[in-house]
């Protein structure tokens, strides 16, 4: 079989002349010649094309497939952000707010990190960071309880439930830090906690209450008619992907759950631009 590549028509004529079993060479059968090149050559073109489209089509298909094999067989496995990985067969997703990873057959599934060995680098952590990235601009601050600290240059966000143990810890070493702006999200996922939330944000000085109550346990003396921003913080969290309380959301865009101490806040913090 004969390929033929980005060749001239001048040259693919000198090949079909050299190869043709016709004796006598005149302008009709040259011609003709010519014809047949600009057809080859226009065919090899709509087959590479045919291909490219093939290969691209194949790979899509594929991941359907196992989205399809998975959502069949095993319904009550919910895999978000199902994508290739750079490992033939592999592919990642979000479990339960975890990387985890699906074999091809949507049969075996497993956690742990990719490392790519070239550079030892982690892929695994970079699915991380892009899970937990955000916008600082999406999140509605005026809905929070704003406290400002030396000049409040830095700023945290932190949703918090004014009865969890691991808020208070967290409050503490929030109070070992300065020149920051902090952002305190109600967020009352205990039952008990809902009222007296709704009470810190009907407080006059609200800062004040929130500090009165998850330092020392003082409990808010103001009404909870008024309108608070309490549903749309929990319909926040549910957006934002928050599992529990304490979490902390950085400037630079970056997500981090449970208790950090102060020197952890610092260290993020700086590399904050």
């Amino acid at each position: 079989m004969v390929y033929f590549s980005d060749v001239s028509r001048g040259t693919c004529r000198s090949f079909l002349i050299k190869n043709t079993t016709q004796q006598v060479m005149n302008s009709s059968t040259l011609g003709f010649f010519d014809q047949l090149c600009v057809v080859m050559q226009n065919m090899k073109k709509q087959l590479l094309m045919g291909i490219l489209v093939g290969v691209a089509s194949l790979a899509h298909a594929n991941l359907e497939q196992v989205q399809q094999q998975l959502k069949a067989h095993y319904p009550n496995v919910k895999i978000e952000n199902l994508q290739k990985t750079p490992m033939s067969g592999i592919y990642s997703g979000t479990l339960d707010n975890q990387i985890v990873y699906l074999g091809e057959d949507a049969e075996h599934l497993f956690v742990g990190s990719m490392i790519r060995l070239k550079d030892q680098r982690n892929l695994t952590k970079d699915l991380v960071v892009q899970q937990n990235s955000f916008r600082w601009s999406d999140l509605p601050l005026q809905d929070a309880i704003k406290t400002v600290k030396g000049n409040g240059k830095r700023q945290i966000a932190v949703f918090s439930d004014p009865h969890c143990p691991y808020c208070k810890q967290l409050e503490r070493e929030l109070d070992r830090l300065n020149n920051v702006t902090i952002y305190t999200f109600l967020y009352p996922l205990k039952s008990e906690s809902f009222i007296p939330a709704q009470q810190i944000w009907c407080s006059p000085n609200r800062s004040y209450a929130w500090k009165n109550l998850i330092n020392q346990n003082i409990q808010p003396q103001a009404s909870s008619e008024c309108a608070n921003p309490i549903q749309r913080n929990l319909a926040l969290g549910q957006r934002l992907k928050i599992q529990g309380t304490p979490t902390l959301f950085f400037s630079q865009g970056l997500k981090v759950t449970g208790v950090q101490t102060s020197t952890q806040i610092e260290q993020i913090l700086k590399d904050v631009p």
